[in-house]
Parts: C-alpha cells; sequence; structure tokens
C-alpha cells in the first residue's frame, strides 16, 4: 500500500482547513497567542495573506504527494 496519496489528502484537508479559518475567523482560533502573535508582526492583512500562502503550499505539495 502507498502511504503518499494518503499524506496528500491529509495535507488537502489541511489547506482546506487553513483557508476556512482565515476566512471565518473563528474567535476561539483566530484569537490564539499564536495567531495573535502572526497579526502583530505581520498584521492582519499580512497574516490573512501568509495563511493563503501556506495552504497554497500546503495543496503544491499535496498534489506533487500525488505523482508519486
Amino acid at each position: 500500500m502507498n502511504a503518499w496519496p494518503l499524506l496528500g489528502l491529509l495535507l488537502l484537508a489541511y489547506a482546506g482547513l487553513v483557508v476556512w479559518i482565515t476566512v471565518k475567523k473563528p474567535p476561539k482560533i483566530w484569537g490564539m497567542a499564536k495567531i495573535k502573535g502572526f497579526i502583530k508582526v505581520m498584521g492582519e492583512k499580512g497574516t490573512e495573506i501568509f495563511f493563503y500562502v501556506w495552504a497554497g503550499l500546503a495543496v503544491a505539495v499535496a498534489i506533487w504527494l500525488f505523482t508519486l
């Protein structure tokens, strides 16, 4: 059994979760110290852009894992 596609699926789910958190900004998650630190350093818009780029990288790695 090849585990790479399964890892790719998990990365796709992770990317979807990151985008969902960025769009919806649930107060319990968006208020976490880690995200507040990102906002303090990069600002609100910079944090959103960072999360979108992070999700995009996760999707790119997931697609690469599907090709293995």
